[in-house]
């Protein structure tokens, strides 16, 4: 893969992670930079949860976008 289509599934996973958690900025998703972790800690800043209900909706979320990997 090169660097044009590693870009290129970034955006597409950026748009898709955004669609389900609304709340995540842009600023949130240049911090996020596809690192998994990152994502679960700014789910748990942004809407509050425990991490153990940030991951479950990580988890479910990646078991129905299985296109997108980390």
């Amino acid at each position: 893969m090169n660097s044009d289509q590693a870009s290129g599934n970034w955006k597409q996973f950026k748009g898709k992670v955004k669609e389900k958690w609304g709340k995540l900025t842009d600023d949130d998703m240049t911090v996020i930079e596809g690192k998994r972790d990152q994502l679960v800690g700014k789910i748990q800043e942004r809407y509050g949860y425990a991490k153990d209900q940030a991951e479950k909706e990580v988890k479910e979320w990646e078991t129905h976008n299985s296109d997108y990997r980390w």
